[in-house]
């Protein structure tokens, strides 16, 4: 497992002709945050600009150093590709408050956790506002999550789930040695 921020900023090469496509500056999640749809390369042009982004299904490997994906055809355009209209960017969830479905602020979003099959597992805590097993482990199992806020902004998580399902604490000078041992 390893966070979302070890993935950005990778380089990102065609598998077909080994060329440089550009490097990853977000992921697209589902409108659910349960598992990676896609990258977001950035945005082109100067009057017509567009987001470009490749869809999971040409992404050959999340490689250690750097992402391959199947030819240089996998990257698109987001407003061509309908799908991406839903999906929701990793980037817009940081700094996402959390909270209980009574209203207790539990903390806010720091990034999302991956697993190899690049699936979220968990989400990473940038502040946090309780005690107990998700305060040191700064971390909450994504099973725990009831609402991804999307109507109001708010992450609604189950406190019980979150501190009976704890995922394994990521100290900060072992989440990038993590991120180079998993191979996505």
């Amino acid at each position: 497992m390893r966070l979302g921020k070890d993935l950005v900023g990778k380089p990102i090469y065609s598998v077909t002709e080994g060329r440089l496509l550009g490097e990853v500056k977000d992921l697209y999640l589902d409108n659910d945050a349960r598992t990676i749809m896609g990258i977001y390369l950035g945005k082109e042009g100067l009057f017509r600009s567009k987001a470009l982004l490749i869809p999971r299904e040409g992404v050959a490997v999340f490689g250690l150093d750097a992402v391959l994906v199947k030819n240089d055809e996998a990257v698109t355009d987001s407003n061509q590709f309908a799908p991406a209209a839903g999906w929701l960017r990793r980037g817009d969830l940081q700094g996402r408050g959390i909270d209980t479905p009574g209203g207790t602020k539990v903390g806010t979003v720091g990034d999302v956790i991956v697993d190899g099959e690049a699936n979220i597992i968990g989400f990473s805590l940038a502040r946090i506002h309780v005690e107990g097993p998700i305060a040191q482990n700064r971390l909450i199992a994504r099973e725990a999550v009831q609402d991804i806020g999307q109507e109001d902004g708010i992450m609604t998580v189950d406190i019980t789930r979150a501190e009976a399902t704890p995922l394994e604490a990521l100290p900060e000078d072992e989440a990038e040695t993590n991120g180079k041992a998993a191979n996505l």
